[in-house]
């Protein structure tokens, strides 16, 4: 068979392939479970304010932000916080990653993946790992996070890039 060539030319096969990852970012699933009332699903389990599974990651604060439609909250990295991020099951956000520590690995790798959608995870995010997210779909999102720094607004550990340092289209639903 002859696929023609004005379609041959312009086709791609997806990459299936593992994506890249960043020198110190965990995902972990976490379980859900399910009974005719509904879900239940442990975020973290929490001794002296240390996360298990996250050696060394004390919770000092807990923050909870709305993603509107549309949104994309990119980016921005720390130099002294790590993030633990949870996306509820019942939301969905895409999540952007960039390694921007010269002396890492991974310098310069990006990862892009989607949260929440029906799964329960947690995700570490070191400091001096540009950070964000975008909720491209039609309703409200919402994100759960524990960082090991309280928020100081006087002298806050927030240093933002444009959200067009991920790349090109980064933040836009792939099409094909």
């Amino acid at each position: 068979m002859e696929i023609g060539s004005r379609y041959r030319d312009n086709a791609h096969v997806q990459d299936y392939s593992k994506k890249t990852t960043i020198e110190g970012v965990k995902l972990i699933d976490l379980k859900r479970f399910h009974d005719c009332g509904g879900s239940f699903s442990e975020i973290a389990r929490v001794q002296s304010g240390l996360v298990d599974g996250f050696d060394g990651f004390e919770v000092k604060q807990i923050n909870y932000s709305q993603v509107s439609p549309g949104a994309i909250k990119a980016g921005h990295y720390h130099l002294n916080q790590d993030d633990l991020w949870f996306v509820p099951p019942l939301n969905r956000l895409l999540i952007g990653l960039k390694d921007l520590r010269e002396d890492s690995a991974t310098y310069e790798n990006t990862m892009r993946f989607v949260m929440g959608n029906g799964k329960a995870a947690l995700l570490f995010i070191p400091r001096g790992v540009l950070h964000g997210t975008a909720n491209l779909w039609n309703t409200e999102s919402e994100l759960i996070y524990m960082v090991n720094q309280n928020f100081d607004p006087e002298n806050a550990d927030e240093y933002r890039l444009p959200a067009e340092e991920f790349g090109d289209h980064f933040w836009e639903i792939l099409k094909g």
